[in-house]
């Protein structure tokens, strides 16, 4: 596959995924696994949390990612949530690591704002990553359309 190439830097996201944070100290990815797991997507090895990368002055748009879930319900703190995945190999001192793109779609997740800018990133474990490294994302071109 012949992928398109993003710069892009660490930075510090809500903490919702990994948690903890204020609304989610349990961690939003670990309980989301098992559903997406039910429905072929198996994150077991990947790190629990997102990377969050900042691509500016680029933005990203999914059009036709490999997977879209639709109403997973995994809390009871909110309605359901469609969430969309692309894979992506996450690039670090020259060292590709396997990933996705996740991406919680906004029209579902009302409590933030979902920058175009921010690429959230599952990927496997990275060592020595620390907010503001700079990396590289590789995504599938027919998946995820970038654009200035």
């Amino acid at each position: 596959m012949k992928w398109t190439r993003i710069h892009g830097r660490l930075v510090e996201g809500y903490r919702v995924a990994s948690g903890p944070s204020a609304d989610y100290p349990f961690g939003a990815l670990d309980r989301q696994r098992p559903f997406f797991a039910s429905r072929g997507l198996d994150l077991g090895g990947y790190f629990n949390g997102t990377l969050n990368i900042d691509i500016s002055p680029l933005a990203f748009k999914l059009v036709r990612p490999e997977f879209t879930f639709h109403s997973v319900e995994w809390t009871d703190l909110h309605s359901p949530e469609h969430f969309s995945f692309s894979r992506c190999k996450v690039v670090f001192k020259e060292v590709e690591y396997d990933g996705w793109v996740y991406y919680p779609h906004p029209e579902t997740k009302l409590r933030h704002f979902q920058n175009p800018s921010l690429l959230e990133a599952i990927a496997m474990p990275i060592p020595e990553i620390r907010y503001g490294n700079e990396l590289d994302v590789l995504v599938n071109p027919g998946e995820i359309e970038v654009r200035e």
